[in-house]
């Protein structure tokens, strides 16, 4: 496959969203286990947000050691074995970790605990660095960051639906009335999703989607004038990329610590207790399953017309499947209708943003700074719903930043995507900061969002940075066609 054919993949890429959906199932059913652990095991917040801190490490590691071992071999790690065959592994090395639940919730340990989600974590860093290029090259470049928030589309459905299936295995039903964690009832859950791996990992090595890709080829693709191709020796001359790399960073950073952090800010704001956080985490999630089911119209050829009556129904019909899995979760969705007119919000960055990458970072990022200090100087629901908001404007952040950070680098799009990948502990990382300032005697928890402000400003930064590097080398998003996928 190389990326002169411009029409998307459409079966090759509805069998690799699979694994995105496993990403993000995982990542959030992470804000469940957060205040069950801090109980459980009598933790403090900095503590607790150690959960956060193994996960995303992970990424790091995995992609350390995929950098080795491509430097030891003398060839990069993916082309040698292929992408579809890395995707297997990475899946392979997930289910051993899920294995690992069970002795950890038998010996009642929070370090195996740990060590359980780092395991899995580190099967996904594989699958990322292979995914994401695979899902830009599957049509025309210019559009793969629309490919990728249609796969993000499908990792957030997984994410609004994890924190309530792994809170039922904890708590029970709503009307159960159990506040109280049993931490052994997390191996069912666990080892049911580790057998999932294992046959999406067979899945996968069977099915169509290509082991090999020409890089060379998708830069060229890219650029407006190939001429202005840098084809660099080093991938660190791209400034695209290590600009992109702390973007990655502290994208995820407020992206988790927001989400990581709210349910103590329920509980000691809201007086909420851990067993009721389940719906609001769900609608965080769900509110980045909102704004990448409406960023991913642009990934289909669709007719104008049909396209803006969509851009304003997609976010609802997103919306509705939250109201929907929550209302069978038993759960009272009253509270979160009047969530619905917040949403226009996010559909007017999305007009305004005209499907062009750069542009809706730096929409989406002043959103996010605005959202944050709403939700530090406010108090009650408002607070709550402008903190849950910020699931919106980080929605699309990922597809955008990677998409431009990779733009251009040719044959070094896989190290590029390694270092990219790495970069996702910063979830873990500000998490802890965002968990250690929120001490009483420090910030406090409703104050300690200002780590996300700081995040979204550098983000903001990069955004009317990048436009500028990549228009040198010949790349200007603003010359295509949004959608016009041929």
């Amino acid at each position: 496959m190389t990326a002169t054919h411009h029409q998307t993949k459409w079966t090759q890429l509805g069998t690799l969203i699979t694994v995105f959906f496993f990403w993000g199932f995982v990542a959030a059913s992470n804000d469940i286990l957060i205040p069950v652990f801090k109980k459980a095991f009598n933790l403090s917040q900095a503590q607790s947000q150690l959960v956060a801190l193994a996960f995303y490490i992970a990424y790091t590691v995995g992609s350390i050691i995929y950098l080795i071992i491509s430097k030891i071999i003398g060839v990069d790690l993916l082309n040698k074995m292929g992408y579809k065959n890395g995707i297997a592994l990475g899946l392979t090395i997930s289910a051993i970790g899920t294995l690992l639940f069970y002795p950890a919730a038998n010996a009642g340990s929070y370090i195996l605990m740990l060590a359980a989600l780092f395991t899995v974590a580190l099967g996904f860093s594989l699958q990322q660095i292979a995914a994401n290029p695979l899902a830009v090259v599957m049509g025309d470049p210019k559009t793969g960051s629309q490919r990728l928030n249609l796969a993000g589309g499908i990792n957030n459905f997984g994410t609004t639906i994890g924190p309530l299936l792994v809170s039922f295995a904890i708590f029970g039903s709503v009307t159960s009335n159990n506040s109280e964690a049993n931490i052994e009832s997390v191996k069912i859950p666990y080892l049911i999703l580790g057998l999932a791996f294992l046959i999406v990992a067979v899945f996968f090595k069977f099915s169509s989607i290509p082991n090999k890709i020409n890089l060379d080829e998708m830069a060229n693709e890219e650029a407006d004038n190939a001429d202005k191709v840098l084809h660099k020796k080093n991938v660190f001359q791209y400034p695209q990329l290590w600009l992109g790399m702390i973007g990655i960073f502290v994208y995820v950073g407020v992206e988790v610590a927001t989400a990581a952090n709210l349910p103590e800010y329920l509980k000691v704001k809201m007086n909420i207790g851990t067993e009721k956080v389940a719906p609001f985490i769900s609608l965080y999630w769900a509110s980045l399953m909102i704004g990448r089911w409406t960023g991913s119209l642009e990934a289909f050829s669709l007719k104008e017309g049909t396209k803006s009556v969509l851009k304003f129904l997609m976010p609802y019909i997103a919306f509705s499947v939250f109201l929907i899995v929550n209302s069978i979760a038993q759960h009272d969705v009253t509270p979160f209708y009047v969530y619905a007119f917040v949403i226009i919000v996010m559909i007017i960055g999305d007009i305004l943003s005209k499907g062009n990458p750069a542009r809706m970072l730096l929409i989406f990022s002043v959103l996010g700074i605005m959202a944050l200090l709403i939700g530090m100087f406010t108090h009650g629901m408002i607070s709550v719903f402008a903190f849950v908001s910020v699931g919106l404007f980080c929605s699309t952040l990922w597809p955008c930043i990677f998409t431009l950070a990779v733009a251009g680098l040719g044959k070094h799009t896989n190290e590029g995507s390694s270092y990219l990948i790495m970069m996702i502990m910063g979830g873990g990382f500000i998490s802890y900061l965002q968990g250690h300032l929120a001490a009483d005697n420090l910030l406090g928890i409703q104050y300690s969002y200002i780590v996300g402000v700081a995040c979204f400003a550098y983000l903001t930064f990069y955004a009317l940075s990048v436009k500028r590097i990549l228009k040198n080398q010949g790349i200007d998003y603003d010359t295509k066609v949004a959608g016009k996928n041929h």
